[in-house]
C-alpha cells in the first residue's frame, strides 16, 4: 500500500491529466469517425455536429495535431497528403512523437472517404487562417474549391459551404476580394444545378458581401432578384442575407422595407453574434431616424453595446432636439467612427431630417412666427437664410410633417390648431402594423420547427431511442446556443 501511494505522488499532473482527458487528437480521430457514419448513413445531421465539435476544437489545434491527424486520415504519399502537408509548418520532433504515437496504432484507409478529405482541407484552412498565415490560407482555399468543383454528394454540402465562406474570408483578408468574383458566380451555377440549397444560400451571400464591399449596391440588387428563390436551411445565414438586404433598401431609399429586414436580422442573430447585432443596430437606428422615427433609449442600452453605439446615441440625440449646430458637431465628432461603418453617407441625409424635426418644434410651439426667427433657430448657415427656411416650411407643410399654412407676403408660418389624434386613422395603421409584425413572427416561428425524420413511422427499441434523444438535445443546444463560428 505505502509503495502504491509514493507512485502515486511521484505522478507529474501533466501524466494525470493525460490520463483523464482526450488529447485533441484523440477528438479529431472521434470527428473523423461521425464524418465516415454520416457518409455511409448519407445523414447530413452527423455532419453538421462534426463540423460543431471541431469549431469547439479550433484554439487547441497545433501544426503538430494536424500534422499528426493528416497521416491518420489520409494516405501517406498521396497527393492530397503531400499537398496539405506542404501548408503545415514543421514543429519540434517531441511534439510529434506524442501525438504520433498515438496514430501508430491505427493504419490509414486504403480508400479515403471524400467527405474526410474535404474535412481536411477545411481543418487545414482553419489552422492557416487563426495563425493569420493569409497568403498560405489563399492557396489552401483555391485548392479545396478546385477539388469541390469535381465532387457531386450531397453529404458533402455542409463541408463545402464551410469551405466557400473561408474561400471568400482568406481572400477578404488580404484584399483581394474582386479576384474572385467571377469563381463565385461559377460556384453559384454549379450549387443551383446540383440543387445544393445550403450552398446557394452561402454563396449568394458571399456574392451580394462581394459587390457591396465594393458600393455596387445595383449589381447586388440585380444578382438578389434574379437569384433563384429557395426555403432559407441555415439561420446564420438567413440573417447575413437580410443584413445584406437591409442595406440594399437603405441605399435605394426603400426605408420601410430596410428597417424590417434589419430589425429582423438583429432579433434573429445569435446571442453571441455580437459583433453582428451591433452592426445590424447602427444600420436600424439610422434608417429610424431616416423614416422620421425616434429609437427607444433602451436600443442604445443592451448588454455589450452601450459603448459601441455611443456615438449614434448622441446623433439620435441630436437629431429628436431638432439642433442643427449640435448635429454638426456629433458628426465632426464621430466622423472616423462613422467612416469605419461606411455610414456617412446616411448621415449626410440626416441633416434635413434635423432641420425638418427643428421645424416641427417651432410649428407645436408658436400659433405664427416670422420665417427670420425660423432661420435663426434652425441655425440654418447658408447665403440667404430666410429663402431656404421657406422653402424648407413649404416642403415640409407639403409632405404633411406640419400642420401650417405660408403667409409669403408677410413672411410669416402660421401653425393649425392640434385636432384629437385619436379622431384620424393614425391610431388605426399603427395598431395594424403592430398585428402584422406579431403575426409575420408566429408564421416564421412556425416554419423554423424542426422534427427527426421518419420518427413516426418506424417503431425503435430502448437503445435507438436513447440515442435519437441524445441527438435531439444536442441539436435543441445548437438552436439555443446558435453557433456563431460564421459571425
Amino acid at each position: 500500500m505505502t509503495q502504491d501511494v509514493e507512485m502515486k505522488d511521484h505522478q507529474t499532473p501533466s501524466q494525470s491529466v493525460s490520463l483523464s482527458v482526450p488529447s485533441t487528437l484523440q477528438h479529431l480521430k472521434e470527428i473523423a469517425s461521425v464524418i465516415e457514419t454520416g457518409s455511409h448513413a448519407k445523414e447530413i445531421r452527423r455532419i453538421m455536429r462534426a463540423i460543431r465539435l471541431t469549431m469547439g476544437l479550433r484554439r487547441k489545434l497545433t501544426a503538430s495535431v494536424i500534422s499528426a491527424f493528416l497521416n491518420f486520415a489520409l494516405v501517406p504519399g498521396s497527393d492530397v497528403h503531400a499537398r496539405l502537408s506542404g501548408f503545415v509548418p514543421k514543429e519540434g520532433e517531441h511534439d510529434m512523437e506524442v501525438d504520433t504515437a498515438t496514430s501508430v496504432t491505427q493504419t490509414p484507409a486504403k480508400h479515403v472517404l471524400p467527405e474526410l478529405e474535404i474535412y481536411c482541407y477545411l481543418l487545414v484552412l482553419l489552422f492557416l487562417i487563426d495563425q493569420k498565415k493569409y497568403n498560405e490560407a489563399k492557396d489552401c482555399s483555391s485548392a479545396s474549391i478546385a477539388r469541390v468543383k469535381s465532387l457531386n454528394r450531397r453529404t458533402l454540402d455542409v463541408l463545402a459551404s464551410r469551405l466557400y465562406f473561408y474561400y471568400s474570408y482568406s481572400y477578404e483578408l488580404t484584399g483581394d476580394l474582386a479576384e474572385i468574383r467571377g469563381n463565385l458566380l461559377a460556384l453559384h451555377r454549379i450549387a443551383t444545378l446540383r440543387h445544393d440549397e445550403l450552398g446557394q444560400e452561402t454563396l449568394l451571400n458571399l456574392l451580394l458581401r462581394n459587390y457591396l464591399h465594393y458600393n455596387l449596391y445595383d449589381q447586388a440588387e440585380k444578382l438578389r432578384s434574379k437569384a433563384p428563390r429557395f426555403e432559407a436551411h441555415s439561420n446564420q445565414q438567413f440573417c447575413r442575407y437580410l443584413f445584406y438586404l437591409g442595406k440594399i433598401r437603405t441605399i435605394q431609399l426603400e426605408y420601410t422595407d430596410a428597417k424590417e429586414s434589419l430589425l429582423q436580422a438583429a432579433r434573429k442573430a445569435p446571442i453571441a453574434a455580437q459583433g453582428f447585432r451591433i452592426l445590424c443596430n447602427k444600420w436600424a437606428i439610422l434608417v429610424r431616424l431616416l423614416l422620421g422615427e425616434i429609437p427607444e433609449r433602451t436600443t442604445f442600452m443592451q448588454k455589450g453595446m452601450e459603448k459601441a453605439l455611443r456615438p449614434y446615441f448622441e446623433l439620435t440625440n441630436a437629431v429628436r432636439i431638432g439642433d442643427l449646430e449640435l448635429f454638426r458637431t456629433v458628426a465632426e465628432k464621430f466622423a472616423g467612427t462613422f467612416s469605419a461603418d461606411r455610414t456617412n453617407n446616411l448621415i449626410v441625409r440626416l441633416r434635413h431630417n434635423v432641420i425638418r424635426t427643428g421645424l416641427r418644434n417651432i410649428s407645436i410651439s408658436y400659433s405664427r412666427i416670422s420665417l427670420v426667427d425660423v432661420a435663426k433657430k434652425l441655425r440654418l448657415d447658408s447665403a440667404n437664410p430666410v429663402a431656404d427656411a421657406e422653402s424648407i416650411a413649404a416642403k415640409a407643410i407639403r409632405d404633411g410633417a406640419i400642420d401650417a399654412t405660408l403667409d409669403h407676403a408677410n413672411g410669416w408660418v402660421v401653425s393649425k390648431e392640434t385636432g384629437d389624434i385619436y379622431s384620424t386613422t393614425e391610431p388605426q395603421l399603427a395598431f395594424n402594423s403592430r398585428i402584422a409584425f406579431c403575426l409575420n413572427m408566429h408564421n416564421e416561428a412556425v416554419r423554423a420547427l424542426r422534427f427527426p425524420p421518419n420518427t413516426h413511422k418506424e417503431k425503435e427499441g430502448a437503445e435507438k431511442r436513447r440515442e435519437r434523444q441524445q441527438q435531439e438535445q444536442e441539436l435543441a443546444q445548437h438552436i439555443a446556443e446558435e453557433d456563431d463560428d460564421d459571425f
